[in-house]
């Protein structure tokens, strides 16, 4: 096989080549790639990476109106470069046919495919945006840049700078545009290649911020501008934080269900990233757009470089003083003492604006960022005394649940209850049970007004003279049961899918206190076995069971619940959601009913262990170890269920909240604390039989405590050895279990 290289395929830069040919020479050439272009054809219809292809569909939400703002420097800029794109002619796509050809082969060495690439992006000098906007060239030109040394593909943005805001601006040319600025950031690894990569973006850059309007309304340029503003930064270019979470995890993380919530908004940094240069960029962005902002604010793709600029900020407070009163069209003259200053008539345009479903976004966005001093000021001058018609609104709701959320002290509690507590069921009539959960979750990480919350939300769903017994199914079907006619006839809908905020509210209802939430206690644990084995199988059902378990409800009630679901553990198991139910409550209940889901188990064993949960499940119940030797099975849970109940009368009674919501608390010890269940609970898993008491001694003796459950010992006769002990405990804490200890238990495991 002869190998074909970098000297069949050279740069063409010597030869005279016609750019004015026709349609139909081009036509011919293309003919050759019909199969290459089915295969790497776009997807027409939803756009570029997520948004829609058509870019006059933009906006349909109301609000202000979307008209792309054209200001008098845009239109002496789109005067003088007017881009008249010229048909490639047919030797040029012959080149670039053969070089794709080439590659698909795979009879290219790794030296030459790099000589060839080089050699081809020469080949684009002075033609960058007829060749990247080329529909068929453009996938060659991704691939060169893919694979072309650092050298070539800088040499290619600099001399491609002139015109790179209408490559992004096309819908083949932005690809091409995504594909070099992808390639850039596999090189930040590299310290020696910062200034080169640097120089090649500030060439870009210094065009982009002479006129950021047209990529900042464009479908396309958008796209590439914010892939722009995250190299700069250093962070993945595909970094979820920055493109906005999934609204599940976003959901998760607003209502508290997320155990490392405080973490949530650190964006991983990997590298340095330009930060001058950032910062040059979207200085001249914002500073280019002022005049403009008010239209900016509602277009549904600036608003969307605008979101990635903010989320790149944050905790930046400095930068944020500047920039939020800009995008927000407030006057901030001294940002250091004075704050922002948002004037009636601003708040007013404010608050019209925000049910626009772009400019929504953006608010919830500059919600989650804004330093505290911004964030009341916007508060009290926006959001105070609109709370309840904006939470009506079908996007305004959104933007308030991002408030509720980021509530920065009781006082603000307070206030939002004020406004909405009163108008829970109108809130929930109308669909809008996010803000409801939002109150909850915030009633409870601020520890302010959890009672109240509770009483309100069963006020509205249950009138004064009706049984609070039917709280539960009632949320369960939250929209079943407000869209029902006569409500008072409502009945639980067998086989229909539970409402997944209603199930969101009683997953955060479980986290309080069990003095606050006893009507939903015996609500749940009154239910029908037929209901709660129902809402077990349903995915949004089960969490709510999960929940219950998890909480500091009595031993007793969570068994009452778990005795229902007996005869229904081994269908439960082979259910992805239901598995994890079936873990809760072997964790909750006795040796009598472990026992119970064991033998559940077991049956179903086979068809269990093919289920994707299913192996992890049987190892963590110890259905093997069940199935040979029952009788040491049951010593060993004894054991683990024994030590556990003892760390937690040592270690738990003088916490109020113990084992319960430790992942709620912002403060570090909090954290720590769930941290050493979480610990203790793994070491006992592994030693049941561990030198618990041992420990749990020297703990009360640093305490200078009695033991509980015991008489205390004598006092030592030998004065040498308390003084060599006390040393020991006021250095430093000793571990659970030591190292000594740990050997002692595996010797013990051996025999």
């Amino acid at each position: 096989m002869v190998s074909v290289g970098s000297k069949s395929l050279p740069s063409r830069r010597h030869r005279t080549i016609e750019e004015d040919s026709l349609m139909g020479e081009r036509g011919k050439s293309s003919n050759d790639h019909s199969e290459r272009k089915k295969r790497m054809s776009r997807k027409d219809q939803r756009g570029s990476r997520g948004f829609d292809g058509d870019s006059n569909k933009r906006n349909q939400s109301g609000g202000a109106p979307s008209v792309k703002p054209v200001s008098k420097k845009q239109s002496e800029f789109e005067h003088q470069n007017q881009f008249v794109r010229k048909e490639i002619d047919p030797e040029t796509s012959k080149y670039f046919s053969e070089i794709a050809n080439l590659f698909d082969s795979n009879e290219v060495e790794l030296e030459e495919r790099s000589v060839i690439c080089g050699n081809a992006l020469e080949e684009t000098r002075g033609r960058e945006y007829e060749i990247a906007t080329d529909y068929i060239i453009s996938h060659v030109l991704q691939t060169l840049l893919e694979g072309c040394e650092l050298d070539q593909l800088c040499s290619f943005i600099r001399n491609s700078a002139t015109v790179f805001p209408a490559i992004a601006m096309d819908r083949s040319g932005s690809h091409v545009a995504e594909s070099a600025l992808k390639a850039l950031a596999t090189h930040l690894e590299n310290p020696d290649a910062y200034s080169v990569i640097e120089e090649a973006l500030n060439s870009i850059c210094k065009v982009i911020v002479d006129n950021p309007l047209d990529m900042l309304c464009n479908c396309y340029g958008s796209h590439v501008l914010r892939r722009l503003l995250c190299l700069c930064k250093g962070v993945s270019i595909d970094s979820p934080e920055l493109y906005g979470a999934k609204s599940s995890k976003a959901l998760a993380k607003r209502l508290n269900l997320k155990m490392s919530q405080l973490d949530e908004n650190n964006v991983e940094i990997p590298h340095q990233g330009f930060p001058d240069l950032l910062k040059y960029l979207l200085s001249g962005i914002l500073n280019c757009s002022r005049e403009d902002m008010k239209y900016l604010q509602v277009d549904q793709y600036s608003s969307l470089v605008l979101q990635t600029a903010l989320r790149l900020m944050l905790k930046q407070d400095e930068e944020l003083l500047e920039i939020i009163p800009l995008i927000l069209c407030c006057n901030s003259t001294n940002k250091k003492e004075e704050g922002l200053h948002i004037e009636t008539s601003v708040a007013k345009e404010i608050l019209n604006s925000m049910k626009d479903n772009s400019f929504s976004h953006l608010m919830e966005v500059i919600l989650e960022v804004a330093p505290e001093s911004l964030y009341n000021e916007i508060f009290h001058k926006v959001f105070k005394n609109s709370l309840f018609e904006l939470s009506v609104d079908r996007c305004a709701n959104f933007v308030i649940q991002a408030l509720i959320s980021h509530a920065k002290d009781q006082e603000q509690m307070g206030l939002i209850w004020e406004e909405l507590a009163p108008r829970f069921k109108d809130l929930l009539e109308q669909g809008k049970s996010g803000v409801v959960a939002s109150l909850i979750a915030v009633s409870q990480r601020l520890q302010s007004h959890e009672h109240k919350c509770c009483e309100a939300l069963v006020g509205a769903v249950c009138s004064t003279n009706e049984t609070r017994i039917s709280i539960v199914p009632r949320l369960l079907f939250l929209d079943s049961y407000f869209g029902y006619q006569d409500k008072s006839t409502w009945e639980w809908a067998p086989g229909a899918k539970m409402h997944v905020m209603g199930c969101l509210i009683l997953q955060g209802i479980f986290k309080l206190s069990s003095d606050h939430i006893q009507p939903y206690i015996t609500s749940l644990t009154s239910m029908k076995a037929e209901y709660i084995i129902e809402t077990a199988k349903d995915s949004s059902g089960a969490r709510v069971i999960e929940a219950f378990l998890a909480s500091n409800a009595a031993t007793k009630q969570k068994r009452r619940l778990i005795i229902k679901l007996r005869g229904h553990f081994g269908e439960l198991s082979l259910h992805t959601s239901g598995s994890f139910t079936v873990e809760k409550c072997f964790d909750a209940c006795n040796l009598t009913l472990r026992e119970a889901i064991a033998t559940e188990l077991l049956d179903v064993k086979v068809d269990l262990s093919k289920t994707k949960q299913g192996p992890y499940l049987l190892r963590k119940l110890d259905i093997d170890g069940y199935a040979s030797r029952p009788d040491q099975w049951k010593s060993r849970q004894e054991a683990k269920q024994s030590t556990y109940n003892e760390f937690c009368s040592a270690f738990g009674s003088n916490k109020s909240n113990f084992p319960k919501n430790t992942f709620v608390s912002d403060a570090s010890e909090d954290a720590s604390q769930e941290l050493e269940v979480k610990n203790v609970r793994k070491e006992i898993n592994h030693h049941p039989t561990s030198g618990f008491k041992r420990h749990r001694e020297e703990h009360a003796r640093d305490k200078d405590e009695p033991f509980a459950g015991e008489k205390r010992t004598k006092q030592r006769k030998n004065k040498t050895s308390e003084a060599t002990d006390k040393p020991k405990l006021a250095g430093s804490k000793r571990p659970f279990l030591s190292g000594e200890m740990k050997n002692r238990h595996a010797n013990k495991l051996r025999i």
